[in-house]
């Protein structure tokens, strides 16, 4: 998809105009990122970068994803497990 802007935040306005409701899950009641998203700009965390404010630049890649957090503790006592997903032979 694709959306003008040259702030993140005026690019989420953009969004939203286009898909109403799309950013409901994005920014918190507080107008910030939820803390539950993570949000990169050509694979760098935008909470590093600026936040709202990061400069989007023409050909920028955004992406949007759930943060992921969790796992449960094995009877052998690990907590979590690594997945590497690989094409089927």
């Amino acid at each position: 998809m694709a959306a003008d802007g040259g702030t993140l935040s005026d690019l989420l306005h953009d969004l939203e105009s286009k898909y109403p409701g799309i950013t409901k899950n994005v920014l918190s009641e507080d107008g910030g990122l939820h803390r539950f998203i993570n949000v990169y700009v050509n694979d760098e965390d935008v909470r590093y970068l600026g936040s709202l404010e990061t400069e989007i630049k023409e050909g920028d890649t955004v992406s949007i994803l759930p943060a992921v957090a969790g796992g449960r503790t094995s009877t052998l006592g690990l907590t979590g497990m690594g997945i590497a997903a690989r094409p089927k032979s």
